[in-house]
């Protein structure tokens, strides 16, 4: 009976064992496979998918930022075009090729006909000596433009006596009385320059050559033509540099 009893219990516990690996190899089979690969492929779709997404997102804002760094170059190259423009503007007003408008004052040169009475003859031109002088006085009170009979006063202008007659520039002056317009700064500079006119040393010189130089008050809007003759420029010499050129 002993004996049986152990061969019962060996077996019992062989078959236990048996049993127990039965069942864990059913486990195993039951269990689906494919299920942690299923769910790690779906969860990599979503990964790759979000990824194409924030690719897509920053391949936007990327064009986003080109479109505004080509807009602000293109201000840029317009900003150094409009800024030429007005430089070049600038330096036509200032060397006096355009029509200017603004305060200033207006002088009248005209014949002291009281000298008649006297027996003095009557002046009926004026010397290029005293225009000169004149322009110079008028600058040194800060006059910005100048005008004499019409014609322009540039930097380059030039006053002569040509066959007995006054020349601006190969102008002929007009026969007297002529006017000259001046601008000034504002209105302001333009009272100051009518007082210190009136009270200037170019009166006198005037009035020692039979002349009569008027002043005026300062008018708030006065117009001086544009310089209209050809600029020589036959001194000037292409500038050396680096890159080659004339020498």
């Amino acid at each position: 009976m002993d004996k049986q009893k152990k061969n019962f219990t060996s077996f019992s516990i062989v078959a236990a064992i048996i049993g127990f690996m039965i069942a864990i190899q059913f486990q195993t089979v039951k269990e689906p496979v494919d299920v942690r690969d299923t769910r790690d492929i779906w969860q990599l779709r979503q990964d790759i998918l979000k990824e194409k997404k924030l690719q897509s997102e920053l391949l936007g804002e990327i064009r986003s930022a080109e479109d505004k760094l080509a807009g602000y170059e293109t201000k840029r190259q317009n900003g150094k075009e409009q800024v030429l423009k007005e430089t070049l503007e600038e330096l036509k007003i200032e060397a006096g090729f355009t029509e200017i408008t603004g305060p200033g004052i207006i002088l009248t040169i005209e014949p002291v006909f009281e000298e008649v009475l006297i027996g003095d003859p009557i002046s009926t031109t004026v010397t290029p000596d005293l225009l000169k002088r004149l322009t110079n006085e008028l600058n040194m009170y800060e006059a910005k433009q100048i005008s004499i009979d019409g014609q322009r006063i540039i930097n380059s202008t030039v006053i002569r006596e040509i066959s007995s007659e006054t020349r601006i520039d190969g102008h002929r002056l007009s026969a007297l009385p002529i006017e000259i317009k001046v601008i000034a700064e504002n209105i302001q500079a333009a009272e100051k320059l009518s007082n210190r006119m009136k009270a200037s040393q170019s009166m006198e010189e005037f009035f020692i050559e039979n002349l009569r130089l008027t002043v005026s008050d300062p008018i708030q809007e006065i117009t001086i033509e544009a310089f209209e003759n050809p600029i020589r420029i036959n001194t000037m010499k292409p500038a050396k540099t680096d890159e080659g050129g004339d020498s």
